[in-house]
């Protein structure tokens, strides 16, 4: 190695069993690399690139704001871009009245919706505590407070770093949530109501769940009527809801919200990032419902939650709203079709040696593997020109598998390359198995 390189290794950010790749430039979802390969995105990145790289739309809203101020404190100089993306954003998502904190990623996200509801419960008056409740496959982000309250049983710090916390009830999936009587349905949403009084109501201030599970089991979706029951639950019982869509938000799953697939699913706070920053920006949001946003500003419910220095930002903001612009440009009706294309194309891999499960819906899925296959099934695909994201964490041994989750963009010659790609890269491995 050249004395003047410096060296990977310094650099403490996660790796793989699998060579880096050496891009020399992206455009849309494909990677142009240093061999003069073309490589595509089959996760969106780490499954955020929601409108692909290069957009002249995010460019020249960054440009126009870069020109103008490149930084300013919203509690200072007024927030007029900040504004417009709180007013775009949840006209985007079908909440048009909600209140908005923008924050700069998803665990930060997370850890101010808590605060926010613990604050509302407070001016409600009533809570002694304001215990959050998740379940036993979820995942909130990497602070040290998210790792320990949430489900993720790969990522759970060591239990002295823990604090006491842990699940408090299974998610509605088979991996974690056996049945004598067969498969999840609605009525699992009773644990959420057992959890909830084991704790006593009047301590506990939310319960917050991915209402479409991410990475850790791998493209879940919950049984019909789950999410309309635990809402009713926690209504019935003075509970808020918290959805984390952090990568479910924003047309991931097919709708701009992943609850919408659901009547009666609303949650009383969501929380953005991943689809909304598309990874030009690091970003989180979260939204407030209009009938609680008020109660933040009783006296009762004490400061509101610091939000970061950057926070606000409006080169964030701006990066934001070109993701906005192309999102809203879409050609709808084309882009369900390519949803349902990369799911048939994905479905007909099931019953294949080595497939043990495809899941999931719109532009997200889930391809499990039986075990010891997933790093030699990537490397094929990777030959083949497409990547994935892997999961691992569902059960126990804990299942293994890729997530697809190409750019919402991609093309149906996008979609057909990948779904080809990975199913050659399928029948190579078992040849040589």
């Amino acid at each position: 190695m050249d004395r003047n390189t410096p060296c990977r290794d310094r650099l403490l950010t996660s790796a793989r069993p699998l060579p880096d790749f050496d891009v020399v430039s992206a455009s849309g979802p494909w990677l142009r690399l240093a061999d003069g390969r073309r490589m595509l995105d089959g996760s969106s990145g780490l499954i955020c690139v929601n409108v692909g790289q290069g957009s002249s739309a995010v460019f020249s809203r960054i440009e126009r704001q870069f020109a103008r101020t490149s930084f300013s404190g919203a509690a200072v100089v007024q927030p007029h871009i900040q504004l417009e993306l709180m007013d775009r954003l949840c006209r985007a998502v079908g909440r048009p009245e909600d209140s908005v904190a923008l924050v700069t990623c998803g665990t930060l996200g997370v850890e101010v919706a808590i605060g926010l509801a613990r604050n509302i419960v407070r001016a409600r008056g009533g809570k002694r505590r304001a215990d959050i409740l998740t379940s036993t496959l979820s995942y909130h982000g990497m602070s040290a407070y998210t790792l320990a309250l949430a489900g993720n049983g790969a990522r759970r710090p060591h239990p002295d770093d823990a604090f006491g916390l842990a699940p408090a009830f299974p998610a509605p999936y088979s991996p974690t949530h056996g049945h004598a009587h067969g498969s999840c349905a609605a009525s699992c949403a009773d644990e959420v109501a057992k959890a909830i009084d084991g704790r006593g109501a009047e301590n506990v201030a939310a319960v917050l769940l991915e209402p479409v599970n991410g990475t850790t089991g791998g493209a879940f979706t919950p049984p019909d009527g789950y999410l309309r029951r635990v809402a009713e639950i926690c209504r019935e019982r003075d509970v808020l809801v918290i959805h984390d869509e952090v990568l479910t938000g924003l047309w991931r799953t097919g709708t701009p919200l992943a609850s919408d697939h659901w009547d009666g699913a609303e949650p009383d706070l969501c929380i953005l990032s991943k689809g909304l920053g598309a990874g030009y920006t690091a970003v989180g949001a979260v939204l407030v419902a209009p009938e609680l946003a008020p109660l933040l500003r009783h006296e009762a419910a004490g400061p509101l939650p610091a939000l970061g220095t950057m926070a606000t930002h409006p080169l964030q903001a701006a990066a934001c709203l070109g993701v906005l612009d192309e999102l809203e440009a879409m050609d709808f009706d084309a882009f369900r079709a390519r949803g349902e294309q990369l799911g048939a194309g994905l479905r007909s891999l099931v019953g294949r040696p080595g497939i043990r499960d495809v899941r999931g819906l719109g532009h997200l899925y889930a391809v499990e593997l039986d075990p010891g296959l997933l790093w030699p099934l990537m490397e094929h695909a990777e030959r083949n020109g497409v990547f994935f994201y892997p999961f691992t964490g569902a059960g126990e041994p804990r299942s293994e598998g890729l997530v697809v989750a190409p750019p919402l963009t991609s093309t149906a010659d996008d979609i057909s390359h990948l779904t080809t790609a990975l199913s050659d890269a399928v029948t190579t491995l078992t040849r040589l198995g």
